[in-house]
């Protein structure tokens, strides 16, 4: 545990270490609600990778299926049929009401959820969502912890996103292994929500970095240099990044499909403005470049990755 409190762990297993240096974790009863982009590959590192029971719920029963049949697990009809007698039950759906409908509504995850269960959600949403599920569970006798993730789909896929969560310490510890099937990365940031306020400082500073690179690979087109040769050296330095290492040459391409899309991001911004008018934080940088966001949108763009601010530069 850190000195302030907080607790931070690196998952060995997740990276290229040797296979002796991997944890390995007791089989649990897991429930997976939400098998999208995200969520079918998490799902699947929880039975494949963590070795756990696994039941799935999607809104589109034929997904649940086709997971169960790839994986082994058992699809369900209902996010309470798929809680019923979980140990752990995450959530990976698209917004609060999203969220709301899959856990506290009729037929929910926390209906079907028995005493001491963990309901861990990966969605990114509100820290006051967040909040209201933690008095739910805890109304029912369960726990919960938000637990949104960075690191995209491709994060997803390979099992090395990290995960920012909000609870209690005790409770994040039992957690915490059954999450590492999925994570290279998992903090406990402080109590209900916080994991949720985490993730909006991840998204302010993507959103920061990429305008910021995106302007520099377009102020260097315009000055005629050879930006893949400029790129080579200065990611070396003080300007590198990961958005740099990984999106510059699909954004010198004009290739903007290779990630997390614009109304995910602008999803995600409008959350964090809310927010910011809540806690007075002043965010005039963030606040312009969810203006941009909206006119990659407005070129047709809405499923564009992030990187494609450059596109909105560019428009003849």
């Amino acid at each position: 545990m850190a000195a302030d409190g907080k607790h931070f762990r690196e998952n060995p297993s997740s990276a290229t270490s040797p296979a002796k240096f991997c944890r390995r974790v007791s089989m649990a009863k897991v429930a997976f609600i939400g098998l999208g982009v995200m969520g079918y590959p998490m799902a699947g590192h929880l039975k494949a990778k963590g070795g756990h029971e696994v039941a799935v719920y999607n809104r589109t029963f034929a997904k649940a299926e086709k997971w169960a049949a790839e994986f082994g697990g058992t699809a369900c009809r209902t996010p309470a049929e798929a809680a019923a007698g979980a140990e752990f039950v995450f959530t990976c759906v698209g917004n609060d009401d999203d969220l709301r409908s899959v856990t506290i509504a009729k037929d929910g995850a926390i209906e079907g959820m028995k005493p001491g269960a963990i309901l861990i959600d990966n969605t990114t949403a509100s820290a006051e969502v967040a909040r209201e599920l933690d008095a739910a569970t805890r109304a029912k006798g369960c726990h919960f912890i938000d637990a949104p993730v960075s690191g995209g789909q491709a994060g997803a896929e390979n099992g090395v996103l990290t995960v920012m969560c909000g609870g209690e310490a005790d409770i994040f510890e039992k957690a915490r292994p059954v999450i590492d099937a999925y994570a290279r990365m998992v903090g406990l940031m402080g109590a209900a929500g916080a994991g949720q306020l985490a993730k909006m400082v991840n998204q302010i500073c993507v959103a920061g970095v990429v305008q910021g690179l995106a302007e520099a690979i377009h102020f260097g087109k315009q000055a005629g240099l050879d930006m893949e040769a400029v790129i080579e050296v200065i990611s070396k330095g003080a300007a590198g990044s990961w958005q740099m290492d990984n999106r510059h040459k699909t954004m010198l391409a004009g290739k903007y499909d290779f990630g997390f899309a614009i109304d995910w991001m602008r999803k995600d911004l409008g959350i964090i403005l809310a927010e910011a008018r809540r806690n007075g934080a002043k965010l005039p940088a963030t606040a312009l470049i969810d203006q941009f966001y909206g006119d990659v949108q407005d070129m047709g763009g809405n499923r564009w990755d992030t990187s494609s601010l450059l596109a909105r530069l560019e428009r003849k």
